[in-house]
Protein backbone atom coordinates (compact mmCIF):
# COMPACT_ATOMS: atom_id res chain seq x y z
CA UNK A 1 0.00 0.00 0.00
CA UNK A 2 2.62 2.60 1.06
CA UNK A 3 4.55 1.33 -2.37
CA UNK A 4 1.33 2.31 -4.86
CA UNK A 5 0.80 5.41 -2.85
CA UNK A 6 4.23 6.26 -3.64
CA UNK A 7 4.05 5.64 -7.10
CA UNK A 8 0.38 7.67 -7.61
CA UNK A 9 2.44 10.90 -5.60
CA UNK A 10 5.49 10.29 -7.76
CA UNK A 11 3.30 10.55 -11.44
CA UNK A 12 1.18 13.00 -9.47
CA UNK A 13 3.85 15.81 -9.21
CA UNK A 14 5.52 15.02 -12.76
CA UNK A 15 2.17 15.40 -14.46
CA UNK A 16 1.74 18.53 -12.95
CA UNK A 17 5.20 19.93 -13.85
CA UNK A 18 4.34 18.94 -17.57
CA UNK A 19 1.31 20.96 -17.15
CA UNK A 20 2.98 23.87 -15.63
CA UNK A 21 5.82 23.73 -18.12
CA UNK A 22 3.10 23.48 -21.22
CA UNK A 23 1.13 26.09 -19.28
CA UNK A 24 4.07 28.51 -18.95
CA UNK A 25 4.45 28.02 -22.84
CA UNK A 26 1.38 28.60 -23.90
CA UNK A 27 1.41 32.32 -22.09
CA UNK A 28 4.40 33.43 -23.10
CA UNK A 29 5.60 34.39 -26.45
CA UNK A 30 9.39 34.41 -26.36
CA UNK A 31 10.81 37.63 -28.07
CA UNK A 32 12.70 37.18 -31.43
CA UNK A 33 16.20 38.51 -31.55
CA UNK A 34 16.03 41.82 -33.32
CA UNK A 35 18.33 41.99 -36.38
CA UNK A 36 21.19 44.72 -35.86
CA UNK A 37 21.81 46.83 -38.95
CA UNK A 38 25.49 47.75 -39.44
CA UNK A 39 25.95 50.97 -40.44
CA UNK A 40 28.95 52.48 -42.92
CA UNK A 41 30.16 55.74 -43.06
CA UNK A 42 31.43 57.55 -46.29
CA UNK A 43 33.27 60.67 -46.89
CA UNK A 44 32.65 63.43 -49.83
CA UNK A 45 35.60 65.72 -50.90
CA UNK A 46 33.64 68.64 -52.78
CA UNK A 47 33.91 71.73 -54.21
CA UNK A 48 33.53 74.92 -51.62
CA UNK A 49 30.94 76.03 -53.65
CA UNK A 50 28.53 72.66 -53.14
CA UNK A 51 28.46 72.84 -49.33
CA UNK A 52 24.64 74.40 -49.43
CA UNK A 53 23.41 71.86 -51.83
CA UNK A 54 24.75 68.75 -49.91
CA UNK A 55 24.41 70.06 -46.36
CA UNK A 56 20.93 71.30 -46.95
CA UNK A 57 18.94 69.09 -49.41
CA UNK A 58 21.12 65.95 -50.92
CA UNK A 59 22.91 64.51 -48.01
CA UNK A 60 19.56 64.14 -45.67
CA UNK A 61 17.45 63.25 -48.79
CA UNK A 62 20.00 60.24 -49.35
CA UNK A 63 20.84 59.13 -46.27
CA UNK A 64 16.56 58.65 -46.15
CA UNK A 65 16.95 56.29 -48.68
CA UNK A 66 19.97 54.58 -47.91
CA UNK A 67 19.98 54.69 -43.69
CA UNK A 68 22.58 52.06 -43.31
CA UNK A 69 24.73 54.64 -44.96
CA UNK A 70 26.09 58.44 -42.93
CA UNK A 71 27.46 60.40 -45.78
CA UNK A 72 30.07 63.17 -43.95
CA UNK A 73 31.66 65.92 -46.34
CA UNK A 74 34.84 68.54 -46.26
CA UNK A 75 34.35 71.36 -48.24
CA UNK A 76 37.34 73.63 -49.72
CA UNK A 77 38.95 74.47 -53.07
CA UNK A 78 39.17 72.06 -55.26
CA UNK A 79 43.23 72.42 -55.79
CA UNK A 80 43.19 71.66 -51.84
CA UNK A 81 41.03 69.51 -52.14
CA UNK A 82 43.59 67.32 -54.55
CA UNK A 83 46.45 68.12 -52.54
CA UNK A 84 44.99 66.62 -49.04
CA UNK A 85 43.64 62.99 -51.21
CA UNK A 86 46.91 62.73 -52.65
CA UNK A 87 48.32 63.16 -48.77
CA UNK A 88 46.23 60.43 -48.09
CA UNK A 89 42.91 61.84 -46.81
CA UNK A 90 40.44 58.71 -46.99
CA UNK A 91 37.53 60.46 -48.91
CA UNK A 92 35.44 58.04 -50.85
CA UNK A 93 34.04 60.09 -53.34
CA UNK A 94 35.82 63.34 -54.92
CA UNK A 95 33.37 66.72 -57.12
CA UNK A 96 35.55 69.14 -58.03
CA UNK A 97 34.66 72.41 -59.77
CA UNK A 98 36.73 72.17 -62.76
CA UNK A 99 38.35 68.95 -64.18
CA UNK A 100 41.57 69.58 -63.78
CA UNK A 101 41.96 68.52 -60.64
CA UNK A 102 39.73 65.16 -61.53
CA UNK A 103 42.15 64.82 -64.21
CA UNK A 104 44.99 65.14 -62.20
CA UNK A 105 44.22 62.53 -59.93
CA UNK A 106 42.64 60.08 -62.09
CA UNK A 107 46.67 60.13 -64.08
CA UNK A 108 47.97 59.60 -60.33
CA UNK A 109 45.48 56.13 -60.36
CA UNK A 110 43.80 57.79 -57.87
CA UNK A 111 40.05 57.96 -59.11
CA UNK A 112 38.49 55.33 -60.27
CA UNK A 113 38.24 56.19 -64.09
CA UNK A 114 35.27 54.48 -65.08
CA UNK A 115 33.25 55.88 -62.40
CA UNK A 116 33.60 60.06 -64.43
CA UNK A 117 30.67 61.56 -64.62
CA UNK A 118 30.76 65.15 -65.93
CA UNK A 119 27.65 66.03 -63.86
CA UNK A 120 27.10 69.86 -63.85
CA UNK A 121 27.75 72.90 -64.95
CA UNK A 122 27.76 76.38 -63.95
CA UNK A 123 29.05 80.19 -64.77
CA UNK A 124 31.02 82.81 -63.16
CA UNK A 125 30.09 85.88 -62.76
CA UNK A 126 31.04 89.46 -61.68
CA UNK A 127 29.62 90.48 -58.06
CA UNK A 128 29.66 93.69 -56.12
CA UNK A 129 28.37 94.57 -52.57
CA UNK A 130 24.53 95.00 -52.83
CA UNK A 131 23.90 98.99 -54.23
CA UNK A 132 26.55 98.55 -56.60
CA UNK A 133 27.89 101.76 -55.74
CA UNK A 134 31.21 101.45 -58.15
CA UNK A 135 28.55 101.40 -60.74
CA UNK A 136 30.33 98.36 -62.71
CA UNK A 137 27.66 97.51 -65.46
CA UNK A 138 30.05 95.00 -67.66
CA UNK A 139 32.21 91.98 -66.58
CA UNK A 140 35.47 94.11 -68.11
CA UNK A 141 34.53 96.80 -65.74
CA UNK A 142 36.33 95.01 -63.03
CA UNK A 143 39.53 97.24 -64.29
CA UNK A 144 37.48 100.47 -62.37
CA UNK A 145 36.91 98.78 -58.59
CA UNK A 146 39.39 99.75 -56.11
CA UNK A 147 39.73 96.56 -54.64
CA UNK A 148 39.35 93.06 -56.44
CA UNK A 149 38.51 90.03 -54.59
CA UNK A 150 39.49 86.57 -56.50
CA UNK A 151 40.13 82.90 -55.65
CA UNK A 152 43.71 81.85 -55.70
CA UNK A 153 44.32 80.75 -59.81
CA UNK A 154 47.09 78.10 -58.14
CA UNK A 155 44.44 76.45 -56.14
CA UNK A 156 40.84 77.93 -56.60
CA UNK A 157 39.06 77.15 -59.97
CA UNK A 158 37.12 79.92 -59.94
CA UNK A 159 39.91 81.68 -59.80
CA UNK A 160 41.34 79.59 -62.54
CA UNK A 161 38.57 80.32 -64.64
CA UNK A 162 38.43 84.22 -64.00
CA UNK A 163 42.31 84.74 -64.61
CA UNK A 164 41.47 82.58 -68.05
CA UNK A 165 38.85 85.30 -68.90
CA UNK A 166 40.49 88.37 -67.90
CA UNK A 167 43.59 87.44 -69.56
CA UNK A 168 41.15 86.91 -72.42
CA UNK A 169 39.71 90.06 -72.39
CA UNK A 170 43.08 91.83 -71.80
CA UNK A 171 43.23 92.83 -68.55
CA UNK A 172 44.61 90.57 -66.29
CA UNK A 173 48.03 91.82 -65.50
CA UNK A 174 47.12 95.55 -65.30
CA UNK A 175 44.83 94.79 -62.03
CA UNK A 176 47.45 93.05 -60.02
CA UNK A 177 48.10 95.85 -57.82
CA UNK A 178 44.41 95.97 -56.45
CA UNK A 179 43.73 92.06 -56.30
CA UNK A 180 43.20 90.01 -52.82
CA UNK A 181 43.56 86.41 -53.62
CA UNK A 182 41.02 84.06 -51.75
CA UNK A 183 41.67 80.57 -50.75
CA UNK A 184 38.51 79.18 -51.91
CA UNK A 185 35.91 80.73 -53.58
CA UNK A 186 33.50 80.92 -50.73
CA UNK A 187 35.88 83.75 -48.98
CA UNK A 188 35.67 85.60 -52.46
CA UNK A 189 31.92 86.06 -51.85
CA UNK A 190 32.03 86.48 -48.21
CA UNK A 191 34.56 89.68 -49.14
CA UNK A 192 32.60 90.83 -51.62
CA UNK A 193 29.34 90.62 -49.54
CA UNK A 194 31.37 92.63 -46.27
CA UNK A 195 31.98 95.27 -48.66
CA UNK A 196 35.51 94.33 -48.07
CA UNK A 197 36.26 94.41 -52.24
CA UNK A 198 34.50 96.50 -54.54
CA UNK A 199 34.20 93.63 -56.38
CA UNK A 200 34.69 89.60 -57.10
CA UNK A 201 35.13 87.04 -59.50
CA UNK A 202 32.54 83.60 -58.20
CA UNK A 203 29.92 81.26 -59.71
CA UNK A 204 26.48 81.77 -60.49
CA UNK A 205 25.53 79.66 -57.82
CA UNK A 206 27.65 81.31 -55.23
CA UNK A 207 25.89 84.84 -56.28
CA UNK A 208 22.37 83.08 -56.08
CA UNK A 209 23.23 81.84 -52.34
CA UNK A 210 24.01 85.82 -50.76
CA UNK A 211 21.52 87.67 -53.59
CA UNK A 212 20.14 89.67 -50.77
CA UNK A 213 24.43 90.91 -50.09
CA UNK A 214 26.00 91.09 -53.59
CA UNK A 215 24.51 92.18 -57.05
CA UNK A 216 25.46 89.83 -60.13
CA UNK A 217 26.34 92.72 -62.81
CA UNK A 218 27.57 90.84 -65.78
CA UNK A 219 28.87 86.63 -66.67
CA UNK A 220 31.83 86.29 -67.81
CA UNK A 221 31.68 87.15 -72.33
CA UNK A 222 31.35 84.61 -74.45
CA UNK A 223 34.50 83.32 -75.99
CA UNK A 224 36.43 84.60 -72.95
CA UNK A 225 37.01 80.71 -71.12
CA UNK A 226 38.11 77.77 -73.70
CA UNK A 227 35.70 75.29 -71.93
CA UNK A 228 32.59 75.04 -69.83
CA UNK A 229 33.24 75.21 -65.74
CA UNK A 230 32.24 71.43 -65.32
CA UNK A 231 31.98 69.90 -61.86
CA UNK A 232 32.97 66.33 -62.11
CA UNK A 233 32.33 63.74 -59.95
CA UNK A 234 33.90 60.05 -59.18
CA UNK A 235 34.59 57.12 -56.84
CA UNK A 236 37.77 57.16 -54.77
CA UNK A 237 40.04 54.36 -56.11
CA UNK A 238 40.83 51.66 -52.89
CA UNK A 239 37.96 53.17 -51.02
CA UNK A 240 37.49 50.51 -48.33
CA UNK A 241 33.75 51.26 -49.49
CA UNK A 242 33.29 51.21 -52.72
CA UNK A 243 29.58 49.99 -53.04
CA UNK A 244 28.42 52.73 -50.80
CA UNK A 245 30.47 55.16 -52.59
CA UNK A 246 29.08 54.06 -55.63
CA UNK A 247 25.74 54.53 -54.18
CA UNK A 248 25.84 58.01 -53.74
CA UNK A 249 27.49 58.96 -56.73
CA UNK A 250 24.82 57.12 -58.58
CA UNK A 251 22.05 58.66 -56.33
CA UNK A 252 23.96 62.14 -57.99
CA UNK A 253 22.60 61.80 -61.34
CA UNK A 254 19.03 60.86 -60.66
CA UNK A 255 16.47 63.61 -61.32
CA UNK A 256 15.59 64.25 -57.62
CA UNK A 257 18.97 64.81 -57.30
CA UNK A 258 19.32 66.88 -60.44
CA UNK A 259 16.17 69.40 -59.63
CA UNK A 260 18.35 69.97 -56.04
CA UNK A 261 21.21 71.06 -57.85
CA UNK A 262 19.11 73.27 -60.89
CA UNK A 263 17.37 74.57 -58.00
CA UNK A 264 20.52 76.11 -56.36
CA UNK A 265 21.42 77.47 -59.82
CA UNK A 266 23.85 74.58 -61.20
CA UNK A 267 23.00 72.92 -64.89
CA UNK A 268 22.93 69.80 -66.11
CA UNK A 269 26.55 68.94 -67.40
CA UNK A 270 27.22 66.58 -70.48
CA UNK A 271 26.50 63.38 -68.42
CA UNK A 272 24.13 65.29 -65.83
Amino acid sequence: MKKRTLVWMMTAALTAGMLAGCSSQSGETTAAPQETVETEEILIAAAASLKNAFEEELIPMFQEQYPNIVVKGTYDSSGKLQTQIEEGLEADVFMSAATTQMDALNEEGLIASDTITDLLENKIVLIVPEGNEAGLSAFEDIADAASIALGDPASVPAGQYAQEALTSLGIWDSIQDKVSFGTNVTEVLNQVAAASADAGIVYATDAASMEDQVDVVAEAPEGSLKTKVIYPVAVVKNTAHEEAAQSLVDFLKTPEAMAVFEAYGFAAGSEG
